[in-house]
């Protein structure tokens, strides 16, 4: 691995502007998934595609995503990270630029479902990245300004899909949002650097930062490794839950606009995503200032502020589905969001407390299995199915019960288990460095 060069990794803000070229990267991560919900009328009318078939473009995302994440992340633990990042940019932005193509279901369904495949290196590998130039007094509001990424790229692919759309048709939308895609990782080559694998780890234990002399954890260790370590066990179940309810609403509000306010394509994907989002962006931060503040108070500090925001957002999911007005779904929109958002910014600083640094990638890309996988991967089509037996408005209200649950399992993880955790963690650390 080549580290960054010293004049650049020494300058006191690198390790912020790190942050603000990967903000960009994450935007049109999820631009580009986001961009199809707002099409999904469009694509129910010229391809006459049914409820069922609408939700398992959501699912096939987001199953495959799930699926190649373990191996995504074990690659990013043995690869140069940058190389990962900017490799997976280029190539879901050119799978988008050829779902424009597509002519059928199956078509659509095949380059849905590679999208995955080329995003799922995206989240391991900056995650990773970010947890080496930021230690454990940053690296939540680092993570959690990172993660104001998403917002801003869901309410961009939300609502210029469905004007694109509407003006020019789908196709269109998913060119424009992978052609920029592919401009921005040709600008970004020269600009973005590799640190070591656990500098930052190393510099909070007053240690060198110096190369991990255990070299990269196998596979076979690692498994043995997550299994003694219950918080990561927990941390997981957690995600996977959270993970299913913002699938459900991110995939569905659009149309559940559209058909009980009779809003335009346009004003559907707008509606859907900036409420919630932008309330999102104010969360974020906050959250991760009062999980860094936590976590030197307590080892399991980022947890509990996680429970906080799962907790607290639990009755606006109800409210989501139930209302009759557009002012109160508004208002619903943005109290789950923002509380989302206090989430959000703990997901990966989280689980790092209580993961080695050479190990990070592969547990992130575990993290994202679960969250995926179990959680994502179900959450479009048990909501299709529910819609086509009930109505969608109850689907969506019934999500909060996966809510609580994430926050029980926040809440026993953060009591029983983190402190143990993050005592091995930051002895290995520091032994390492020894």
């Amino acid at each position: 691995m080549t580290p960054a060069p010293a004049g650049l990794a020494s300058h006191p803000h690198y390790k912020w502007h790190v942050v603000g070229m990967l903000w960009w990267i994450s935007f049109f991560n999820y631009a580009d998934r986001q961009a199809i919900f707002s099409v999904f009328p469009l694509l129910e009318k010229e391809l006459g595609l049914t409820p069922i078939q609408l939700g398992l473009l959501g699912s096939s995302f987001a199953w495959v995503y799930g699926l190649s994440a373990p191996l995504a992340g074990n690659i990013v633990d043995r690869i140069r990270r940058k190389a990962a990042i900017l490799g997976g940019l280029h190539a879901w932005s050119v799978i988008c630029v050829a779902t424009a193509w597509a002519r059928n279901f199956p078509q659509l369904l095949f380059f849905r479902a590679a999208e995955g495949l080329g995003e799922t290196f995206y989240y391991p590998a900056s995650m990773s990245l970010v947890s080496d130039y930021h230690g454990k007094r940053t690296r939540s509001r680092a993570m959690g300004f990172h993660q104001t990424s998403v917002y801003f790229g869901t309410i961009g692919g939300g609502f210029f899909a469905g004007l694109i759309g509407q003006h020019y048709g789908w196709r269109w939308s998913f060119i424009v949002f992978g052609g920029l895609g592919i401009l921005l990782g040709f600008l970004l080559h020269r600009l973005l650097h590799e640190p070591e694998r656990g500098a930052a780890d190393r510099s909070d234990a007053g240690t060198a930062a110096v190369p991990a002399a255990g070299g990269r954890m196998r596979l076979g260790d690692f498994l043995k490794t997550i299994w003694g370590t219950p918080t990561v066990l927990f941390l997981m179940a957690a995600f996977m839950c959270a993970n299913f309810v913002a699938l459900v609403l991110l995939s569905w509000m659009p149309k559940f606009l559209y058909d009980r306010f009779h809003l335009s394509l346009a004003m559907a994907g707008l509606t859907a995503t900036i409420f919630a989002q932008l309330a999102s962006m104010a969360g974020a931060p906050l959250g991760g200032w009062m999980a860094d503040w936590l976590r030197r108070r307590t080892p399991g500090g980022r947890m509990l502020v996680q429970a906080l925001g799962v907790f607290a957002g639990a009755p606006f999911v109800v409210l989501c589905g139930a209302t009759q007005s557009v002012a109160w779904l508004i208002v619903a929109l943005m109290a789950w969001g923002f509380f989302k958002g206090v989430y959000d910014a703990n997901i990966f600083a989280s689980l790092f407390d209580v993961v080695r640094p050479e190990a990070r990638g592969t547990a992130a890309g575990f993290m994202n299995m679960i969250g995926w996988l179990a959680g994502g991967g179900t959450a479009p089509l048990v909501v299709g199915y529910i819609a086509q037996q009930s109505s969608l408005g109850t689907a969506i209200s019934l999500a909060a019960i996966v809510y609580v649950a994430a926050g029980l399992l926040l809440v026993a993880g953060a009591a029983g288990f983190a402190r143990k955790d993050t005592a091995r963690v930051e002895k290995a650390v520091a032994g390492q460095a020894r």
